[in-house]
């Protein structure tokens, strides 16, 4: 936990950003029949019975000294999955960077050991380079600031039936671009004192 905290306080630097990185998945689903309009003093309804579509699942970047976040959507969450959008974030998204700061819950996929699952050993050895990984604990993940932005996109853009992942990603990536226009951060305010006083609980007691 503290490890994390400590991240959070370095200055900004364009050469070592720091990005949250979580996900999600969403069950796509689709209207069984059309929607019946809106009209006055009646809002638009729909049926209750639906169409089920498989799911999609959301990888979020969130850079929080910048306010920036980058979304992809993907078909299944796996090691391969993770490993290829890691190597956008690297060699795309941030291709300028010489090293990626990235905290992230302890998952089993967000390990070194999905590059070499995805890549060429080479390759994989190249990825674990560009990257210094900042794992948040156990029961922790609230730790990840990405985990508020993955609320705020539940709430503001998957309320509602989403029936294929085309759709899914127009909708995601429309909200990411305004939230981004509006360089929307977030205000940290949880520092190591904090956690050493409302958390004490959770340390070691030591007797002396």
């Amino acid at each position: 936990m503290e490890d994390v905290l400590e991240v959070y306080k370095r200055p900004y630097d364009a050469r070592r950003p720091l990005i949250c990185m979580d996900e999600l998945t969403r069950q796509l689903v689709a209207d069984s029949r059309e929607a019946l309009p809106s009209r006055p003093g009646r809002p638009e309804r729909f049926d209750y019975e639906y169409v089920r579509g498989g799911v999609a699942d959301i990888f979020l970047f969130f850079e929080p000294l910048q306010g920036k976040r980058l979304l992809e959507v993907t078909d299944h969450r796996t090691r391969k999955d993770w490993a290829n959008v890691m190597r956008k974030l690297s060699d795309a998204w941030y291709a300028d960077a010489e090293r990626i700061v990235v905290v992230c819950d302890n998952l089993n996929i967000h390990s070194p050991a999905s590059f070499y699952a995805a890549f060429d050993p080479a390759e994989a050895r190249r990825l674990v380079e560009r990257f210094e990984f900042h794992f948040t604990p156990k029961h922790g993940s609230w730790l990840n600031m990405a985990e508020i932005e993955l609320s705020v996109l539940s709430r503001q853009c998957l309320n509602r039936r989403i029936p294929d992942r085309e759709t899914m990603a127009q909708e995601t990536g429309a909200w990411t671009a305004q939230r981004n226009a509006r360089v929307v951060k977030v205000d940290w305010q949880f520092t190591t004192a904090d956690a050493r006083t409302k958390l004490r609980h959770l340390y070691p007691k030591i007797d002396v």
